[in-house]
């Protein structure tokens, strides 16, 4: 399986769009063809038209998580502030860097729940990760590197403003593709920030059902099946999926999550991430809303 991030069109044929239905479906528009299928259905087949990602290593499986009603909505936004106080560092922090103001960085970061792996000092891929996540709701040029607009941003922390649609519910999952985030309420409190790398619009060759666009279909769905470790794929492999519709797309695990979106179509998420992820929602129910503009429709 090979990662395509340009936009070559394999085989001519016309992408696969999907729209998300209120009750977890999917409504499937492919060559001027309507579907609406079931969020269980067909499966298997579905995953031969879409599939997602690839990745390497197989690390010891995680146990499923249970099945539990998800409560309604309270509130439209939901925010989260530091409540601490912070001091910016006088120099520019950078992956491969140690020391006192770096561990100051991953608390600021941890406070505003995004995660930056092990509270240590040393500025690794997690910590990089989460800075990311945080230049793109903080509306900072995103290069992982701590300059002078992102230290000011860390002091004075932009809120995650959630946005308005029909069926919202209070724990829920929001993968918001135009700053390639994505954002775990419990109860309409934020629990985690990610960033992710979600479809990224290139045509590539699915075997015998013809060529696919990679794209990451917005709507509202429910999550249906947690599958533990690596789960092979006819694009390769994901890493302890979370599905969110029926068994095609997934928000998982992947030993490559660039800065912008480059998956088939799945949500891609670090794979520090992706260890506890799964611990954190329930599977089958929780709400998972895609939005936003694709960043490569931009």
């Amino acid at each position: 399986m090979a990662r395509t991030d340009d936009g070559h069109d394999a085989g001519g044929r016309p992408p696969v769009h999907f729209e998300g239905l209120p009750d977890g479906g999917v409504r499937v528009h492919r060559a001027g063809r309507l579907a609406t299928i079931g969020a269980t259905a067909l499966a298997a087949a579905a995953i031969a038209v879409t599939g997602c990602t690839a990745a390497s290593a197989a690390p010891a499986p995680f146990a499923k998580s249970a099945a539990a009603a998800v409560p309604a909505a309270k509130a439209a936004t939901t925010s989260v502030t530091a409540t601490a106080a912070y001091t910016a560092p006088k120099r520019n922090l950078a992956p491969g860097m140690k020391g006192a103001d770096v561990k100051a960085l991953q608390e600021r970061l941890s406070s505003l729940k995004y995660y930056p792996g092990t509270i240590d000092g040393e500025f690794g891929g997690n910590t990089q990760a989460a800075l990311w996540a945080f230049q793109e709701i903080n509306g900072v040029k995103v290069t992982g590197i701590v300059d002078a607009a992102t230290k000011k941003a860390l002091v004075h922390p932009r809120t995650y403003k959630s946005p308005s649609y029909t069926g919202k519910r209070a724990t829920r999952i929001e993968v918001d593709q135009a700053l390639e985030v994505l954002v775990l309420f419990d109860n309409n409190k934020i629990r985690l920030i990610s960033h992710v790398s979600s479809g990224g619009g290139y045509y590539y060759d699915c075997g015998s059902y013809g060529c696919a666009q990679a794209v990451t279909p917005n709507g509202t769905y429910n999550t249906t099946v947690y599958m533990p470790g690596w789960v092979t794929v006819p694009l390769g492999a994901m890493y302890n999926p979370v599905f969110f519709i029926s068994t095609v797309f997934a928000i998982h695990g992947d030993t490559y999550v660039p800065v912008g979106p480059a998956s088939h179509g799945c949500v891609r998420v670090p794979m520090d991430i992706a260890a506890f992820f799964h611990t954190l929602v329930k599977t089958p129910g929780t709400q998972v809303h895609v939005y936003g503009k694709p960043q490569w429709e931009k």
